[in-house]
């Protein structure tokens, strides 16, 4: 194996590990640390607290990250709203413009004169767009296809101007999804559905699958706590849309449903950057407790009778399930929820489909917790075999190898886009 420099191309530096796009970055890019020589190349993270304390996670397992002298714009204000109305006018998605920034460009062209990489990661799609028009060899990490989450969004959307704004932001994504999986050398998706739709509906060539994973020496099952069957939790980060909806979708009702019919249950909200509206909302809510931006989920998944997945957006496929799986707690989701992960329903894992039907699954799964804890006993059967950091990092090695000797290619403007005039 050659050991190369790859430059990561990131939002920002994937610590603490607080969301799913975080664990999996790090887990995977630090094991690949040992092997290659990597740059890490990231504008600051939102809480400016974290930078030093990511930086130093970082050279700890010998990655030299790179931040950039600039901070994304908060999602909140005037300021917000205004850069909304501007993007109606812009070919690409919000998401892009926003992410693009002159500093990153000088950062590049910096590390391109002093040590040129022998190829670029960009760690979410939107990067791809800070090399449009650079030569070299690079890859594409697609958590998700970006344009399915907003397809989905705009299904699920009811007031009409908020959906005809993210029905533009879906062909938008189209668009550059379309340009970016078909420059790139080598694309990465996370699942074999994404790969297959990206080769089916965006034309790409060269699609690889690096699923995602949990560590499986750190998830575990803790005998020595008792679980109690009558508890519900809900993991996720809070500031992600698709899990506000979900969110949204459990309190208002899947819940209530299950209080009715069993006093006894309760419902845990765990994640980061809940809004303030949660935290006020939840106090007034019956059997419902928000615990925000906490340390470690391993006591949560330790007590809980069973994980809430009842996603009605999203793509990829969710962590949280392996995490929970792992430490042997039992699943209850959507179709959505388990897409991209190989888990039978019944066999793995319990999918249900809308309000009712997932709040009876539920009531079930708190009358014979036996059931449901033998489904989770063989998902970790299948976590263990199949979702392993280690063995998936090994795979993500081979995709570099293969995009660092491809034929060198020059990254067009591309058809369907205008060149932009970066911020």
């Amino acid at each position: 194996m050659t050991r190369l420099h790859v430059a990561i191309l990131d939002e920002e530096l994937p610590y603490p590990l607080t969301s799913g796009k975080r664990i999996r970055s790090f887990n995977l890019l630090t094991r690949l640390a040992k092997s290659h020589r990597v740059t890490y190349i990231a504008h600051r993270n939102a809480d400016l607290d974290e930078v030093q304390t990511a930086a130093e996670a970082l050279r700890e397992h010998d990655i030299f990250p790179l931040v950039v002298d600039y901070q994304l714009p908060p999602k909140a204000g005037i300021g917000f709203y205004a850069r909304l109305l501007r993007n109606v006018f812009s070919p690409l998605p919000y998401s892009v413009t926003t992410h693009s920034s002159h500093a990153m460009q000088r950062a590049i062209d910096r590390l391109v004169a002093a040590d040129p990489p022998d190829l670029w990661h960009c760690e979410w799609t939107p990067y791809a767009q800070a090399l449009r028009g650079r030569p070299g060899r690079w890859t594409v990490m697609a958590h998700n296809v970006e344009s399915v989450i907003w397809q989905r969004m705009a299904e699920a959307e009811g007031n009409p101007l908020k959906r005809w704004f993210i029905r533009q932001q879906w062909k938008k994504f189209e668009q550059f999804e379309t340009w970016a999986y078909r420059a790139a050398t080598r694309t990465i998706a996370v699942s074999r559905e994404d790969a297959e739709r990206i080769e089916r509906d965006f034309g790409a060539q060269a699609v690889d699958v690096v699923d995602n994973g949990v560590d499986t020496s750190y998830f575990t099952p803790d005998e020595s706590v008792p679980r109690n069957p009558y508890r519900i939790l809900f993991l996720g980060s809070l500031d992600w849309r698709p899990n506000l909806d979900a969110v949204r979708l459990l309190l208002d009702e899947i819940f209530p449903r299950v209080l009715a019919a069993e006093p006894r249950a309760s419902l845990s909200l765990v994640g980061r950057k809940p809004p303030d509206r949660l935290h006020v909302e939840i106090s007034k809510r019956p059997g419902v407790e928000l615990h925000a931006d906490v340390a470690d989920v391993r006591p949560f998944l330790h007590r809980a009778g069973m994980l809430a997945v009842p996603l009605r957006i999203g793509g990829g496929s969710r962590l949280k399930i392996l995490e929970a799986l792992a430490t042997g707690l039992p699943v209850i989701t959507t179709g959505v929820g388990v897409e991209g992960l190989r888990l039978t329903h019944t066999e793995h894992c319990t999918v249900a489909d809308g309000a009712e039907a997932f709040a009876v699954a539920l009531l079930e799964a708190m009358r014979t917790p036996y059931l449901v804890r033998e489904q989770a006993t063989a998902g970790r059967a299948r976590v263990l075999a199949e979702y392993d950091w280690s063995g998936l990092a090994d795979r993500l090695d081979r995709v570099w190898q293969d995009a660092a000797g491809a034929p060198l290619s020059h990254p067009e403007t591309g058809p369907l886009l205008p060149a932009l005039t970066r911020r």
